[in-house]
């Protein structure tokens, strides 16, 4: 999904809220949360790291810079996808290189912001957020205490799957400086209709609630889903086939049901796929 798409939901502010608590206090939150539900999309919203990297592009007009630069010293965030293979050292080494990216970065947003370097201080204090940390074993958990430790200024934020949480209780050091955990639910009804009325929106049509036509269509996405934030958006990329192919104008739930079955049928396929090639 292009997080350029993403919407603001009332589970994203109760997620920004648990991010702002962690850096503000600089303590070590857990985010846990079933697959698909959201959690790493938010994260990356919340840190806008994805647009700190064009900070200062040709690409990008005065404005542009400007704005993006705000953007980054109010967040002063680093987001960090914790590789498959991971070690203390290469933990270490990716989290200085990501600090250091940020505070560069941070020291032009500030030029671009104030017109100039001077009376610039450089501040530290950073908030961290680790995305796939259930990849994480016990030497490489206790680095990045290490690092949170020795930093002093830090916020961290672990995310990973549900029960990540009861894992990370068996390290008393680490789960001792835990102050926040916060579980990413999935969507609710009336979230559903606000997300659903975007995806009718991206296909050029109109989600009427007294219509019993589209009230049918939501609620079997609902049933497909079971509110799977990763899952609606792919969903609706089968209906926007479905649509497109048979020249539809409106998506029933005969559309859904269609677009679920080319979903569950390519999901298959790719199954046996791979069972065959090993």
């Amino acid at each position: 999904m292009d997080i350029a798409d993403f919407l603001i939901t009332k589970e994203y502010r109760r997620f920004e809220e648990f991010c702002n608590a962690c850096f503000r206090d600089k303590y070590i939150g857990i985010c846990h949360g079933v697959p698909g539900v959201g959690k790493t999309i938010s994260a990356r919203h919340y840190s806008k790291w994805d647009y700190f990297q064009k900070l200062g592009s040709n690409d990008l007009s005065e404005k542009e810079n400007l704005a993006i630069s705000k953007q980054l010293i109010a967040s002063r965030t680093i987001f960090y996808t914790a590789p498959v293979t991971n070690t203390p050292n290469r933990i270490e080494i990716d989290l200085d290189k990501e600090r250091l990216k940020l505070f560069s970065s941070l020291h032009q947003a500030k030029k671009t912001v104030l017109k100039t370097s001077a009376g610039y201080t450089e501040d530290t204090s950073a908030l961290v957020i680790i995305d796939e940390a259930d990849r994480l074993k016990m030497n490489t958990l206790e680095q990045v205490r290490d690092m949170y430790d020795r930093h002093g200024n830090w916020g961290v934020i672990l995310i990973g799957m549900q029960g990540i949480e009861k894992r990370l209780a068996r390290y008393p050091q680490l789960y001792s400086r835990v102050g926040f955990a916060h579980k990413y639910r999935s969507i609710g009804e009336e979230e559903m209709f606000f997300i659903l009325e975007h995806h009718w929106g991206k296909l050029g049509l109109e989600l009427d609630r007294k219509n019993f036509s589209d009230t049918e269509a939501v609620a079997a996405v609902a049933r497909a889903t079971n509110g799977n934030f990763r899952l609606i958006h792919r969903l609706f990329s089968q209906i926007k086939r479905i649509l497109k192919v048979n020249e539809l104008t409106s998506i029933s739930k005969e559309v859904v049901e269609a677009a679920q079955n080319v979903w569950l049928l390519e999901m298959y396929k790719t199954y046996y796929l791979c069972h065959l090639t090993i």
